[in-house]
């Protein structure tokens, strides 16, 4: 058996975007190693403008990544990142944007009042004020070009303690950056100057703090709104913030509010000449027309509910994980319309299912993380599991296939390795000593990393 990682069988939306900007002056701030890399790569990655990149689904196609790094090896420059946010970086040009939360901790007075009657209130971070940022850093110098408070909430809501306040991943287009924070706010800002364009705001209850991460279609960018209180897709006008379309979610079987609720980001594709936007969440995954907002199919997937897991398409199949309370991975074939529950479900997976890492597609397999650290080589035809084998650690960061490796990334900061042939073979765990629950991205043919408290930027070491 041959797992030779050849151009993944993927058709997703792409979007244009420019491959360089004029930036504004750095300011003072990165550590930066001795000897740093410069300039563009040829053929290698310009743009990372989304959630896991340009398809969505995690790849690069690059030749030489970084294998073996650490803070003193490989390291370009490390840039101190204020505040906390498990939001991934994107890029175009020369731009790397992230999001970020400043909070100020609530007193102890302050929690017994707020949390007396929540439920899981052991569960919860609680901040006394926040302030929401958007911080752009220069991709070739570490330098930090914006750094703009977009908003200030006194008393915000808790969020889980695994969770923050800048989760959903930004996404980038044309000379702007849509900044989303769920209840808390969406902004569109200039790359050029960081001012804001336009905002918008849907308030609802998100139980544990916002997840979503938007996505662009054309002149749209869809917004997923799954609360405990609420259920509801937006499509906003890109260059105008107006509203396009609202739809709300199908109906649900339980009336458990924590179990109405989820966390999962659009995944745009194109089934025999449709686009399609499809968005798992609680009980439900959904196939809008993106133009419209109508419902194009829905599967009921049973329980699930506070889905993490982006889903992926391969080889005709819309791959998704369900979420809590006993995750289960299902792949449903996109042709259907109307509820194809009974006809389109092709198989499921129940063993070793991630709640938080999204699958990422190695050449005609999907690979899978879980959140203990098990990862699973899977035929997508069938269902069939060809392999299991452990990675140390506990993962929320999805895995991420850059040319014949793939990268895991665990919380407590160690990035493996390995090999994306039939042995899945280790090659290496590089160990950065701090804490990384965002998924990482891909510039030239370097590493972007987010950890707890800065931004870095890897590239291969070079040979003795």
């Amino acid at each position: 058996m041959n797992l030779h990682p050849l151009r993944p069988n993927v058709h997703c939306l792409l979007l244009t975007i420019p491959l360089a900007w004029i930036l504004s002056p750095p300011s003072d701030g990165p550590v930066r190693a001795a000897d740093p890399s410069q300039g563009q790569v040829s053929g290698a990655v310009a743009h990372w403008p989304r959630f896991r990149g340009p398809t969505g689904q995690g790849t690069a196609e690059v030749d030489h990544p970084p294998i073996e790094f650490d803070l003193t090896r490989g390291l370009v420059w490390r840039t101190p990142i204020a505040g906390k946010g498990w939001s991934s970086p994107v890029i175009s040009g020369r731009q790397i944007w992230l999001t970020t939360a400043v909070t100020h901790d609530a007193t102890e007075e302050e929690r017994e009042k707020r949390l007396a009657d929540v439920k899981n209130a052991k569960q919860l971070a609680l901040a006394g004020s926040l302030e929401l940022r958007a911080v752009c850093i220069d991709a070739d110098s570490g330098e930090v070009i914006h750094d703009v408070l977009l908003a200030s909430h006194a008393d915000p809501d808790p969020i889980h303690s695994l969770n923050s306040y800048a989760s959903p991943t930004p996404v980038i287009d044309a000379g702007r950056i849509y900044c989303h924070f769920g209840t808390f706010g969406t902004w569109c800002l200039a790359t050029e100057t960081g001012e804001t364009i336009w905002m918008r705001q849907y308030v609802i209850n998100h139980g544990v703090g916002p997840g979503s991460s938007p996505a662009l279609h054309n002149d749209q960018l869809i917004l997923v709104f799954d609360g405990m209180d609420q259920q509801f897709i937006v499509s906003l006008d890109k260059a105008s913030g107006e509203e396009n379309w609202k739809t709300y979610r199908p109906p649900f079987r339980v009336d458990d509010p924590d179990r109405q609720k989820s966390y999962s980001t659009p995944m745009l594709i194109n089934v025999e000449g449709v686009d399609q936007a499809v968005i798992a969440g609680a009980q439900w995954i959904v196939a809008y027309a993106p133009e419209s907002g109508e419902e194009i199919w829905r599967v009921d997937h049973g329980s699930g509910f506070s889905l993490g897991v982006t889903p992926i398409y391969t080889d005709g199949q819309v791959i998704f994980s369900t979420g809590f309370s006993k995750p289960t991975l299902v792949s449903i074939s996109p042709t259907g319309r109307g509820d194809v529950t009974e006809s389109h479900v092709r198989w499921r997976i129940d063993k070793s299912v991630p709640t938080k890492p999204s699958p990422v597609v190695v050449g005609q397999w999907v690979w899978m993380i879980d959140d203990l650290g098990i990862l699973s080589c899977i035929r997508p035809s069938d269902g069939e599991v060809l392999w299991r084998k452990r990675v140390a650690g506990n993962y929320s960061a999805s895995p991420l296939l850059v040319g014949d490796y793939l990268y895991v990334c665990n919380q407590d900061g160690v990035v493996t390795v390995l090999r994306a042939d039939s042995d899945a073979e280790e090659i290496a765990r590089n160990t950065l000593d701090t804490r990384i629950m965002a998924s990482p991205a891909v510039i030239d043919e370097d590493l972007i990393i987010r950890s707890e408290e800065s931004l870095m930027r890897f590239t291969r070491a070079k040979e003795p």
